[in-house]
């Protein structure tokens, strides 16, 4: 299994703008297709976006705002995979988690390689 570090989260303004980063050791993440994931308290688990070994993206959030306000996308020589997500606003305050999975899915349980999760926390 691949180990994954995520890091970029923080405390930020309705508006504001982050990049999580996900970074991989232990094995190449070019072998392995990433996906993000949230989680509100109280609340399911969410893939919001994944990106295949070959750099073919995914949405897959319910949510119609974050599809044109987040982006994934990876540099395989750098062993990493960022979230840009832009002109945030409160509701997307969760934990987030970058996970690794053989193949392109949503399915948490089609992922067996998870970081520890980085806050985002978004005021009004």
């Amino acid at each position: 299994q691949v180990q994954l570090v995520e890091s970029g989260g923080g405390l930020v303004q309705a508006g504001a703008s982050l990049r999580l980063s996900c970074v991989g050791s232990g094995r190449t993440i070019s072998n392995y297709a990433v996906a993000w994931f949230r989680q509100d308290p109280g609340k399911e688990l969410e893939c919001v976006q994944a990106i295949s070994w070959s750099g073919v993206t995914t949405f897959y959030s319910n949510s119609d705002s974050m599809k044109g306000r987040f982006a994934i996308s990876r540099d395989n020589a750098e062993n990493t995979v960022w979230l840009q997500m832009n002109n945030l606003k409160p509701e997307y305050t969760a934990i987030y988690y970058c996970a690794a999975a053989r193949f392109l899915d949503s399915a948490k349980d089609s992922y067996d390689s998870w970081g520890q999760g980085t806050h985002v926390t978004v005021s009004t």
